[in-house]
């Protein structure tokens, strides 16, 4: 039987295993979701001598809500624990650079893994060349240091990107009349409460402040949809397809919006 993402925990954060990585690896630029300017490498002055940030509490106040929504899929453990075998960045000054270049390549592939593993679940029909899919993409967040920075994670990237869109395809075969496409579509602001949108094709769609009420996403594909802001109170995003929970963190729903087992309400929604 295939594993459900919601069964592996390696694939959700844990960063009471983890050393702050992505408040270091990343780049922070001044914005609506930043107060500072912070070059990549460089420790965000939030973080404290624990690997915990200072203000988790109030992120939003303190002017860094874009930390709330961020999700590294559990590769800031797997290259804590795993890869560096429990070193910091601290400890290893001379490799702190190698482990911000492989915790980048680690998150990646820890997402094609959660999409991969939700896959296998959805489309039995693809189950081999998914199985050997999420097979070599696990075997490369085991490798050295070394191995993960000499990937090209963007080629595998394509690889996997190719079978989830065929994966993507099979799902939203069966919903009928035959829906539309928005791949890319700018969604900005969009009136679409209520709106019939099942099986539609959302990749990378901008849908941020976009009106979503009520609107039924069944078998709808969003992948890399920029939910930011958007509306999805009352919404059935129940059998939503490569939905991720920091697409979820985003946005704003409320206790009538459906959501698939593997993904929980975020906290800040009422």
């Amino acid at each position: 039987m295939s594993q459900q993402p919601e069964g592996r925990p390696d694939l959700r954060a844990d960063c009471a295993q983890c050393a702050g990585l992505c408040c270091v690896a990343l780049a922070l630029t001044v914005s609506d979701d930043f107060a500072i300017d912070k070059p990549a490498g460089q420790p965000c002055p939030n973080l404290k001598h624990d690997f915990r940030c200072g203000i988790h509490a109030r992120l939003e106040d303190g002017g860094f809500p874009g930390c709330s929504v961020y999700d590294c899929f559990g590769a800031g453990q797997k290259v804590t624990q795993v890869t560096f075998g429990g070193r910091d960045w601290r400890q290893a000054v001379d490799s702190g650079a190698l482990m911000f270049e492989v915790f980048s390549v680690v998150r990646l592939l820890h997402e094609l893994l959660w999409y991969l593993t939700e896959a296998l679940a959805l489309a039995p029909a693809l189950r081999d060349d998914l199985q050997r899919a999420l097979d070599d993409t696990e075997r490369h967040t085991l490798g050295s240091p070394e191995s993960l920075a000499d990937l090209d994670v963007i080629v595998h990237r394509s690889r996997v990107n190719t079978l989830l869109l065929r994966t993507s395809a099979t799902i939203r075969a069966g919903i009928t009349p035959t829906p539309a496409s928005r791949r890319g579509a700018n969604l900005v602001g969009a009136s679409l409460r209520g709106a019939d949108l099942r099986g539609v094709d959302l990749r990378s769609a901008c849908l941020t402040s976009a009106d979503l009420r009520d609107a039924d996403l069944t078998a709808a594909d969003l992948i890399g949809a920029d939910l930011r802001d958007t509306d999805l109170r009352g919404a059935h995003l129940g059998q939503a397809i490569f939905l991720t929970q920091p697409q979820l963190n985003a946005s704003h729903g409320n206790s009538r919006t459906t959501l698939p087992p593997r993904l929980t309400c975020p906290p800040h929604w009422p």
